[in-house]
């Protein structure tokens, strides 16, 4: 009986602490180096003229701020994404900008948002492996959120009806 209520307790905490099935998700992370260093590359690129260069260093900074480690990062590589969303007609871009999207909000624990992000990237491209991944990762993360809601639901009502009990008893 231990065991079982330990494996629960593990089963809770990790869902809370953000672990995944015993570990983080399986996307990868970017350190403040690698930003800084793209913040560097794109304040070089704004210099010049070249748009497309420009585009580019965006595009890397924005793909390493939805995989950093910070809440602040990956709210400003959303923000970055779905400003440039709109004005892009590419559909190999619009696939890129969208998962990002969705990636963004599933790290920062908007699981309805970022499913409805990774099922518009589907549209574009709806054989994509990663997208999908991410897709199957987001509804993981959903199922295990309502179950844990329904455990809480569960306790909850068990402890108003022990405490009705234990009111009548006396």
């Amino acid at each position: 009986m231990d065991a079982t209520i330990g494996k629960v307790f593990d089963s809770v905490s990790g869902f809370f602490s953000g672990a995944a099935s015993g570990s983080t998700d399986e996307f990868p992370l970017c350190d403040t180096d690698i930003i800084s260093g793209c913040e560097k590359e794109l304040a070089e690129a704004q210099k010049g003229q070249d748009e497309g260069l420009k585009k580019e260093c965006i595009m890397r900074l924005s793909w390493a701020l939805v995989h950093s480690k910070t809440h602040a990062d990956i709210q400003r590589g959303i923000s970055m994404l779905e400003a440039s969303v709109v004005s892009d007609t590419s559909p190999m871009n619009l696939r890129e900008k969208l998962y990002l999207v969705a990636l963004g909000y599933y790290r920062s624990g908007d699981f309805s948002r970022s499913r409805e992000c990774v099922e518009r990237c589907l549209e574009v491209e709806p054989e994509w492996g990663q997208a999908q991944t991410l897709k199957t990762a987001i509804e993981d993360r959903i199922v295990k959120a309502d179950g844990v809601i329904g455990v809480g639901i569960a306790v909850t009502a068990v402890g108003v009806v022990a405490g009705i009990a234990a009111a009548l008893l006396r």
